[in-house]
């Protein structure tokens, strides 16, 4: 069993009061993680908010009906926590009057779970993101060198769960995940009439990891007008199947300000939605790829290790570019990204004298470990 990261990090907010919240992607692993930590723990109560009676029993709670529902258990978790309506307040009930209670709960939306439990749990609950599988939690389970030698097959099929332990069958299981299933809350919250403008949506970013993202053209390319566009990459985001990178922008006059770059969270997702599972020395888009891949991979490793840092990518109106920038603690840093490493780049001069990075760090498959470890 793969264990996850995400694991050592709950167990420090322990006892501590708070409720603990749990929110990722469908199928990233979160019931499974819940299972690691929690299963052998006595005194547990386990609800599912896909359950009508689950959902039943919150919707007129009060204090008193839940701590007699709860009896003497001293730890409740609620998988699916988004389904139950008013989730927040109830929520709160349970950290305010109940406080001999552990409360943890998981959920597949930051925009359901996470609007609906900010405000009635400020300041009583830790939040944390669960991802699917990632290089340096694979590199735990059976060795950097044996994971390196798996990295054509990441950047192609990715690292959903499910994938990664069903060699031979991830085509099927990517088409599974990528046919609504992973964004279907979208289309129910949102009550889309026409899903199909999603999915074109979602093709045409696919096309363009990698590359700056206009709102404008996408909305051409899938009849919507640029404010639709805007909302539904926002869902996106929130449901964990996308997120964007800003530019970097503080001195220079033709430095591009207010430009976004487009990710997956997972390349076999991306690759699924354009059917195209090519392996990496037959495609024109393995820069891409590559560079998809290390981005999330690194989003994972800041959010894991709970490092605080900015991330951006560079750009200028004459197309000077830097693929990644990280700010923390006031030091910046650049990198470029490289499949394959023919020469070794230098940083630009007009970035480097703006903003006295002294070094850039070129990551390819030789040194991936440096960057994602």
């Amino acid at each position: 069993m793969i264990k996850r990261i995400l694991g050592k990090n709950i167990k420090k907010v322990l006892s501590s009061n708070k409720a603990i919240i749990i929110l990722g992607a469908r199928q990233s692993g979160k019931t499974t993680l819940i299972k690691q930590l929690f299963e052998n723990k006595s005194n547990t109560l386990w609800l599912n908010g896909d359950d009508a009676d689950v959902q039943n029993l919150f919707t007129h709670a009060t204090s008193s009906s839940l701590r007699a529902a709860f009896g003497n258990y001293s730890m409740v978790i609620v998988d699916e926590a988004q389904r139950i309506e008013n989730v927040g307040i109830k929520f709160k009930l349970i950290t305010d009057q109940i406080p001999t209670i552990q409360l943890v709960a998981t959920g597949s939306s930051a925009f359901e779970l996470s609007n609906r439990i900010n405000e009635p749990l400020t300041g009583r609950k830790w939040e944390f993101q669960l991802f699917p599988l990632s290089f340096s939690e694979m590199v735990q389970h059976h060795g950097l060198i044996e994971e390196k030698r798996l990295l054509r097959q990441r950047l192609i099929y990715g690292y959903y769960p499910e994938v990664v332990v069903n060699n031979g069958n991830e085509r099927r299981i990517l088409q599974h995940l990528s046919d609504s299933f992973l964004y279907k809350d979208i289309l129910n919250w949102e009550g889309i009439q026409k899903p199909d403008r999603l999915l074109t949506l979602l093709k045409a970013l696919s096309f363009q990891i990698g590359n700056q993202v206009s709102y404008n053209e996408l909305a051409q390319i899938c009849r919507l007008d640029p404010k639709t566009v805007e909302k539904y990459i926002l869902l996106l985001e929130k449901t964990f199947v996308i997120f964007r990178l800003g530019s970097f922008a503080r001195n220079l006059r033709n430095e591009l300000k207010f430009s976004k770059k487009v990710y997956f969270y997972d390349n076999g997702i991306r690759n699924s939605l354009i059917s195209n599972f090519q392996q990496i020395e037959m495609r024109d888009d393995r820069g891409a790829l590559w560079e998809n891949f290390l981005v999330a991979e690194r989003i994972k490793k800041l959010h894991y290790d709970e490092i605080w840092a900015n991330s951006y990518f560079w750009r200028t109106k004459d197309r000077q570019e830097i693929d990644y920038i990280e700010e923390r603690d006031a030091v910046v840093s650049a990198f470029e990204f490289k499949w394959n490493v023919k020469k070794q780049p230098k940083i630009n001069a007009t970035f480097q004298a703006s903003y006295g990075v002294e070094n850039m760090y070129v990551v390819s498959p030789d040194n991936v470990e440096e960057f994602l470890i």
